[in-house]
């Protein structure tokens, strides 16, 4: 299985499906497993951490206008150019992000505490210099969308987690960060979101996270050098 997949996907697997938005991954096959997700708020639709695919927008239009695409993560640029140029809105970046806007070619706004007027909460998972992280909550239907910090794609994931934290982060998990929701659901930038009882699997993530090291190293370990 390839780890990623640089070419533009002409077809997309949509997952996480609810109320107020729905995900997708373009490349279903790759082991990253990037998920791609639109949120709607209002009847506008809020396109986050995109991967282009074709007959995408068809998707949007389900839930409403493209309002913004939002970058949560300095290394998820992926196509939200792209995709804000198609629409015509700006890229909205989180306001300490350094070094992303200037590789945008399209529009960039600016978000602190909350993304423009939707309600949706900021927080600030990761700020240094080699990464920067922001983590969106909605608490009007308890969605909890977090880029990088925790995931479901394999290499996230020891034993029999539902979710788990990313590989270079179990040592020292987003404990504070995280740990103040109790969301319904959990929408990850890496694989598929936790739909059902999603503040027991935050909570078990974060809290075994380093205990657990071992066994996800060790898997790791058997995925890149299967005996």
């Amino acid at each position: 299985m390839t780890f990623r997949v640089d070419e533009r996907a002409t077809d997309f697997r949509e997952i996480d499906r609810f109320d107020g938005g729905v995900g997708w991954i373009s490349h279903p096959d790759e082991r990253m497993q990037r998920a791609s997700h639109a949120l709607e708020i209002d009847g506008k639709v809020w396109v986050i951490d995109p991967v282009d695919a074709d007959g995408i927008d068809d998707l949007f239009a389900e839930f409403g206008e493209v309002t913004g695409v939002v970058v949560l993560l300095d290394r998820h640029k992926r196509d939200a150019a792209a995709i804000a140029n198609r629409h015509d809105v700006p890229v909205f970046l989180p306001d300490f992000f350094e070094g992303v806007s200037e590789e945008l070619d399209a529009p960039v706004a600016r978000f602190s505490r909350t993304l423009s007027d939707t309600g949706l909460e900021a927080q600030t998972v990761v700020n240094n210099r080699f990464w920067q992280e922001v983590a969106l909550y909605n608490p009007a239907d308890g969605t909890l969308l977090v880029p990088e910090s925790v995931g479901r794609a394999a290499y996230f994931l020891a034993g029999s987690e539902r979710l788990g934290v990313h590989p270079m982060r179990r040592a020292i998990p987003p404990r504070a960060e995280l740990g103040r929701f109790t969301p319904e659901r959990v929408l990850v930038g890496h694989g598929h979101g936790v739909m059902t009882d999603a503040a027991t699997a935050l909570e078990d993530a974060l809290a075994n996270s380093r205990r657990r090291m071992p066994l996800l190293y060790a898997g790791m370990a058997r995925q890149l050098f299967p005996i």
